[in-house]
């Protein structure tokens, strides 16, 4: 999924020659491998959630977001939650997704799924997400549609189509039940109150993704001519215009490797970053010692992440440094100790010393680079951490 919370330390794992690894979902045995469980964690038998409703449906309600890498986030998550929770037992939830989609509809609550995989996130089409959106509207006619206020395309996607459709519509909602919505005002010293309007714009961590029940998750079919919107388009997408991860700040990197007291050999460290195109981090141990910089801290009393990737070396994980990967999808760490708390964050942690582990892969990354005849920063951090965690 987009975001993960922390991950409970108590669920299942194996324990490899290679570290820790973790399994989230259920769990897997491996020949020769020594499994762990803990108790009751296999066996709890939980009975499964029941259907929100099993009623025909005589409303709808819309909940258009994007996909990233085949998963929603967090905040997609909460707005269709969002959608269910206001929903009765005569309103079904259709969850509209641009871009591809591989995750549980029903589990997130949606009754139906109508997936546009022609919408890449990466691909700036305004126009066409807008007359996709509109044709949706058109054919299901929900009473209100639900989309994350956020700048990465729902936010926008949202304010077009109310004033294209002349929509009423609410920003920002901080507050929703099925008879209003509310936001902040004033500097965030007065809530604004209304009713449900046509079109709501969820800000972040207004609504509790994990629901009682689940949806009907049926998936619908649903054609749209992208090719000839695409033909009709005034905006052309000039593509994504890549740059130096070092130049990122960040908050904005998709792939952090991070340094820690662990790490001593600092150029080698920063050799491994320019191989993999990752932005590098640092524990505040790493920058009080002076071999990185302040605007490089990462925790509670420096800089908070969402990275794709995050890859922990020599960081024994303070709970401030914890904090500052909260929203991290995947973290890697590299320890000597498996009990550190970084292990029980990460989803992958390998036993072993940092720096001989930087050492080894700078030399099977160069080993690589030549058999591929390809320069530094040709990894995909989201092939970093399927591979790993495969």
């Amino acid at each position: 999924m987009n975001t993960l919370k922390r991950i409970d330390p108590r669920r299942p794992f194996t324990m490899t020659a290679q570290g820790l690894k973790r399994i989230t979902l259920g769990v897997t045995g491996v020949a020769g491998v020594m499994e762990f469980n803990a108790p009751g964690a296999a066996h709890r038998g939980e009975p499964p959630k029941p259907r929100r409703t099993t009623g025909v449906p005589q409303h709808v309600l819309l909940v258009a977001v994007h996909a990233d890498r085949g998963a929603l986030d967090d905040h997609a998550r909460q707005t269709l939650a969002a959608a269910a929770l206001v929903a009765d037992a005569t309103t079904e939830v259709v969850l509209l997704v641009f871009g591809e989609f591989s995750g549980d509809a029903a589990a997130l609550g949606a009754d139906k799924l109508i997936g546009l995989p022609m919408f890449d996130r990466r691909t700036f089409a305004p126009l066409d997400e807008l007359n996709a959106l509109a044709a949706c509207v058109a054919a299901y006619a929900p009473v209100h549609i639900f989309l994350p206020d956020n700048a990465t395309g729902d936010g926008d996607l949202g304010r077009r189509y109310a004033a294209a459709a002349n929509a009423s519509v609410a920003t920002h909602v901080v507050e929703i039940d099925a008879a209003h919505v509310a936001a902040y005002i004033h500097a965030n010293t007065a809530l604004a109150a209304r009713t449900l309007p046509e079109v709501v714009l969820l800000a972040p961590n207004a609504v509790e993704p994990k629901l009682p029940f689940v949806g009907a998750g049926e998936q619908v079919v649903w054609r749209f001519d992208g090719a000839a919107a695409a033909a009709r388009a005034v905006i052309r997408d000039l593509g994504i215009e890549e740059i130096d991860a070092a130049q990122l700040a960040l908050e904005e990197a998709d792939f952090i490797v991070s340094a820690g007291n662990g790490v001593s050999d600092v150029p080698a460290f920063e050799r491994l970053a320019a191989t993999l195109g990752a932005a590098i981090g640092a524990s505040r141990v790493a920058v009080d010692d002076g071999k990185f910089t302040r605007d490089k801290q990462i925790g509670a009393t420096g800089k908070t992440v969402e990275a794709s990737v995050y890859i922990a070396f020599g960081i024994s994980g303070a709970v401030q440094h914890l904090q500052g990967i909260k929203d991290c999808r995947h973290v890697i760490a590299v320890n000597l100790d498996a009990s550190a708390p970084i292990a029980k964050r990460a989803n992958l942690t390998v036993i072993a010393d940092a720096q001989e582990t930087i050492a080894a892969l700078n030399e099977a990354a160069g080993a690589a680079r030549t058999a591929r005849g390809t320069g530094a920063g040709w990894f995909n951090s989201t092939a970093v951490a399927e591979g790993a965690l495969a």
